[in-house]
Order: C-alpha cells, then sequence, then structure tokens
C-alpha cells in the first residue's frame, strides 16, 4: 500500500484578506450600513485599549438583538449586541483545524490571526466553497 501525501492547506491559505471594523459605540443602524457598503457578513467591534479582546458582530447578532427582541436599530449600540472576546484562528492552523474549531464552537466564522495581528477572516463556507477540499 502506497502512502498518499497530502499538502496541508492552512488557514492563510484560503482566507479572505478583507476585514472591516467598527467602533462599539456605533448604532445597529449605522453597523447594517456598513455591512451593506463594505458586502461583509460581519465586522469586527474595535479594541477601546491595547489589554481589550476584539468583538464581533454577525447578522444573527441583529436578528436576535434588535428584531426579536423588538428595538429601534437606532437605539441599540454595537457592544450590547456583539460577541466579545471573539475566538480568533491562527494564520498556520491546518484547515481541518480551522473547521472543528468553528464547528464546535458553532459559530460560521473567525478572525485569522499572525504575531498578534488580524490578518483575514475565514468561514465554515470558505472551507467548503472557496478552495478544492472536496
Amino acid at each position: 500500500m502506497g502512502s498518499t501525501s497530502r499538502r496541508i492547506i492552512r488557514a492563510q491559505d484560503i482566507m479572505h484578506k478583507g476585514i472591516v471594523t467598527i467602533d462599539g459605540m456605533a448604532t445597529a443602524r449605522e453597523a447594517a450600513a456598513k455591512m451593506r457598503t463594505e458586502k461583509v457578513p460581519c465586522l469586527l467591534v474595535e479594541k477601546r485599549h491595547e489589554d481589550d479582546a476584539w468583538g464581533i458582530l454577525v447578522v444573527q447578532d441583529f436578528v436576535e438583538g434588535v428584531l426579536i427582541e423588538n428595538r429601534s436599530p437606532d437605539e441599540v449600540n454595537v457592544y450590547e449586541i456583539m460577541t466579545k472576546p471573539t475566538i480568533t484562528v491562527p494564520a498556520k492552523m491546518d484547515v481541518r483545524y480551522v473547521a472543528r474549531l468553528l464547528y464546535r464552537n458553532d459559530i460560521r466564522m473567525a478572525p485569522v490571526e499572525e504575531r498578534g495581528d488580524l490578518i483575514g477572516m475565514i468561514s465554515l463556507s470558505s472551507l467548503i466553497l472557496d478552495n478544492e477540499l472536496f
């Protein structure tokens, strides 16, 4: 039996390089407008200081924190509905482990980190749709 050699595909190989951020004090309406303008499915919420953690705002946060609660998007701040801290993925992580990390934490996307800097975003759909794993 011969051994099959599999090239390791890492998070940095398939991540999307665009990262769009927003201040936690912005309103939900401002955040939704930014997501539409930038054509992104999530926003990273900026740190307030060096020791702070990144937050993330995804479509589900609007559904749960604004629509279902019947709140005005002009009166809801991003920090009220975001998830913080956000799970980050090391740039060199094998995509098999990225998939496991996202799946087990019930999240669809995460920022990719290298040496403390966020360098891109990776999602479950990008694992399947944007490369040739299958």
